[in-house]
């Protein structure tokens, strides 16, 4: 029996006509993929006042992540010179099923909080699967945080402003940090935003069967194969809700959360869903489901006006997490 999908955005899919769509992921595609250049950072620095810098992280088994440090004009010297700013942070993690991308991947996103809020901004390398599957994504993720919290004076930034942030797998990766540094008592976030997450393994919802089979940015196929890179042999019981957040038993005690997703996507179910469990467990949570967005729609197309809205959404609340109104007395 044929599912039938919400239909895609009348500008999106004429945008969309235009794309090669990919009809499988698996070893030789991600081979293939894995060698495309990715976008220079440079074309997207290019005429402002932006510090970039490179630095390295230990990892686990004497591993080296690499972080890219972006901040923006009048925050301290990109070499590091001492005397914190006060100004908010970002830490991002990028999208690509856990399989693929880099640290400039979707850097455009985070970039604009940078001029709209003086946020500096560190975008994870995490390690990739399945070369390196099971938490060491987001181990990777969580040690950068940790890094972030060590180095905020010298990085210019308030440790009581630093957001974590992603898209898609990032997103997830973004709630696994969250939860990780909720369970081992690290210094609070400020905030979560969580751009169409990648937040449940099992891959049952009603979305993610109405996404299978075809053609397709994202498809319920390509997050199978997304999902065994990165947890190999593990049966349910045994996946660590630090990978598919999904699975966590308890959503409470979390910072105040964004999370955006299409309504013709795979992720649109599971995203709502955990949404919801924030809210029964007397979380703080915002959704955003923007009707006819695919997988990924404002990143690829930015342009177009469901995008700008999904922006802009996004903008105005984190200016309200960044900026928010004091108490006066009565």
């Amino acid at each position: 029996m044929t599912t039938v999908r919400p239909d895609v955005d009348p500008e999106l899919r004429a945008l969309l006509a235009d794309m090669p769509l990919m009809t499988r992921l698996d070893p030789e595609v991600l081979a293939q993929l894995r060698r495309m250049p990715s976008a220079p950072v440079e074309s997207l620095l290019e005429g402002r006042r932006i510090g970039h810098r490179e630095v390295t992280v230990p990892g686990a088994g004497g591993a080296r992540i690499s972080l890219s440090v972006f901040s923006p004009s009048g925050a301290p010297d990109p070499s590091g010179a001492p005397g914190a700013s006060g100004a908010p942070c970002v830490l991002w993690m990028h999208g690509g099923g856990m399989v693929m991308g880099d640290r400039f991947s979707q850097i455009d996103i985070p970039l604009e909080w940078l001029d709209l809020f003086g946020a500096v901004v560190v975008s994870v390398d995490y390690r990739l699967a399945p070369e390196a599957g099971g938490t060491t994504p987001v181990d990777d993720c969580y040690r950068s945080l940790l890094w972030v919290e060590e180095h905020a004076e010298e990085l210019g930034i308030d440790p009581a402003r630093i957001v974590v942030a992603g898209v898609s797998a990032g997103g997830g990766l973004a709630a696994g940090v969250a939860l990780m540094a909720r369970d081992r008592g690290t210094s609070p976030i400020a905030a979560q935003m969580l751009v169409c997450p990648m937040l449940d393994h099992r891959n049952i919802t009603t979305s993610s069967r109405q996404y299978s089979g075809g053609p397709g940015v994202w498809t319920r196929e390509m997050n199978e194969f997304g999902w065994r890179s990165v947890l190999g042999d593990l049966r349910d019981e045994q996946v660590p809700a630090y990978v598919s957040p999904a699975v966590a038993e308890d959503l409470s005690g979390l910072p105040t959360t964004y999370i955006d997703a299409g309504s013709a996507e795979v992720f649109r179910d599971e995203d709502v869903t955990y949404t919801s469990r924030i809210w029964a467990a007397g979380g703080q949570a915002e959704l955003h489901i923007w009707a006819g967005g695919f997988h990924g729609f404002d990143a690829l197309y930015p342009q177009a006006r469901v995008s700008s809205g999904a922006r802009r959404a996004r903008n105005d609340w984190l200016g309200r997490v960044l900026s928010p109104v004091e108490e006066t007395s009565a």
